[in-house]
């Protein structure tokens, strides 16, 4: 079996690799509570805006897996990639889809109980943490590759914060543990850095795990969200994101 070998680095770099990939995970966990607090508070535009960046963000995540995540995570992780990358695939539809009775992105506008939102939140914080391991495995690779990884993380971060706090509030909670659930995505997140520094399978083979949840969460819940929805703004988004990433990928390549 072949495995991709790290350039030797010292551990002043790697140090420095790692608290740039956690500032970047922290601004991104941001993300998380702002979505939060435009559902608590009933910000009208600004949850019109989080619509656009659902497909947005979904057109930009999934050309930075397909283009970027899945030839890096084949050349590190060797034959077994394709096997971690449908596992992290797996894994999301398991803890989103299948234990989780109740789940989508976006706005939860009907009453549900709150063994579902509960369970919601569990299904999230999987997800949540694989967005940190892909954060600190990318920047651990290159810093251009980081910071695109980073942007299609914060896109789906003000979303995920609309989905887990209203669906808290559906299932009635209140405005501020719904904030809170949100914030417990953004720590998940923090908490994927650290390990993946860590854990030396998360170093290897983080980058092929998060392949997998990254096309999860961009064709399989950020794509439907939008597909029945009539009118050109949202398809217009998606394309939009696409090609905005390859100009973030010429632009970055341009200055490392």
């Amino acid at each position: 079996m072949r495995y991709w070998r790290i350039p030797a680095a010292t551990h002043a770099s790697t140090c420095s690799l790692v608290s740039k990939a956690l500032l970047y995970a922290l601004i991104a966990a941001a993300g998380n509570i702002l979505g939060a607090l435009a559902v608590t508070r009933r910000a009208v535009r600004e949850l019109r805006v989080i619509e656009l960046l659902v497909a947005f963000g979904a057109g930009f995540m999934l050309s930075v897996a397909v283009v970027e995540l899945l030839p890096t995570a084949f050349s590190r992780s060797g034959s077994i990639a394709p096997v971690l990358v449908l596992g992290g695939y797996l894994a999301v539809h398991l803890t989103q889809h299948t234990v989780t009775p109740h789940f989508h992105f976006g706005e939860e506008t009907h009453p549900i109980s709150s063994v579902a939102g509960t369970s919601a939140l569990i299904g999230l914080l999987l997800h949540t943490f694989f967005d940190g391991v892909a954060i600190a495995s990318a920047f651990l690779v290159r810093p251009g590759l980081g910071v695109m990884v980073f942007v299609a993380i914060f896109l789906h971060k003000l979303p995920e914060g609309v989905t887990i706090s209203s669906i808290m509030m559906a299932g009635g909670r209140t405005g501020p543990r719904a904030v809170g659930a949100a914030a417990l995505l953004g720590m998940a997140t923090l908490v994927g850095v650290v390990l993946t520094d860590a854990v030396g399978f998360l170093v290897q083979h983080g980058l092929a795990l998060s392949a997998g949840v990254t096309i999860y969460v961009a064709a399989s819940n950020l794509v439907p969200e939008f597909q029945s929805k009539k009118g050109w703004k949202l398809p217009a988004a998606f394309f939009a994101g696409a090609a905005i990433f390859f100009l973030t990928k010429t632009l970055l390549e341009g200055v490392t």
